[in-house]
């Protein structure tokens, strides 16, 4: 026979878990409801100590400035691009032709731009193309509708250039790259980083004084002469329009 004692404990330990089990079974709707709410602000509370401090905010702060100043400058530079293919297109003057790009090989073994202009609009072999800035290429073919601009990128393409305040003279060589080399003609050429490149005054392929590209870098124990890495001042790739010189 069951003690009466130990059956009225029996019965009390019972309606505990009970009352245990419903109240863990409310807890669970509860949180059910209110989408963990309760439990994301109570750790929010528990974990204050350890969230980042005023100098990850200023961190972010000094990101978040960099890269509104970055967007200010390509916005400034994209409105002075697209100013000057404005001017490029709008331009009139019987020895300068403006011209579209229809296609472009860049980047291939060929570095070509096609153009929409040709014979019909008194385009020649051997006419200079500026981009904006600077001499892109020579025409190197022509149809009666379109030409050809073969670039100083090409490989193989040779001009006569010089830094213009410093009286230094070299050639200008493609090598299938977007930075052509430029050979110096002395040894120990007068020549710095940053120094503007422009075509020769002595040539007779296209107009003298025209800018052309920027050094960027000169290796000096090159034998027999020092020669410089080269950037062009107009990007073929980034070039819609263009201009044509009529030199002959």
């Amino acid at each position: 026979m069951i003690n009466p004692r130990r059956k009225a404990a029996f019965r009390w330990w019972y309606k505990r878990n009970l009352w245990y089990g419903f109240a863990f079974t409310l807890f669970l709707i509860f949180v059910r409801l209110t989408k963990g709410a309760f439990l994301l602000d109570s750790f929010a509370f528990i974990s204050r100590p350890f969230w980042p401090g005023t100098a990850q905010k200023e961190w972010i702060t000094n990101g978040i400035n960099l890269e509104q100043q970055i967007r200010l400058d390509l916005l400034e530079k994209d409105n002075q691009r697209l100013r000057t293919l404005l001017d490029l297109k709008n331009s009139s003057n019987k020895d300068i032709i403006s011209a579209a790009v229809i296609s472009r090989r860049s980047r291939d073994f060929w570095q070509q731009l096609e153009l929409n202009k040709g014979s019909n609009h008194s385009i020649q072999r051997g006419d200079a193309v500026m981009g904006p800035g600077g001499l892109l290429g020579i025409i190197q073919s022509v149809t009666p509708t379109t030409s050809r601009t073969r670039l100083l990128t090409d490989p193989g393409s040779k001009l006569g250039v010089w830094i213009e305040n410093k009286k230094v003279h070299g050639v200008l060589v493609g090598i299938g790259t977007n930075r052509p080399q430029l050979n110096f003609l002395e040894k120990v050429p007068n020549a710095k980083v940053g120094d503007i490149i422009s075509t020769s005054p002595a040539s007779t392929l296209v107009p003298p004084n025209l800018p052309v590209a920027v050094i960027q870098l000169i290796n000096s124990d090159n034998l027999p002469s020092p020669y410089a890495v080269v950037q062009l001042i107009a990007s073929p790739e980034a070039i819609d329009w263009v201009q044509i010189l009529r030199f002959k």
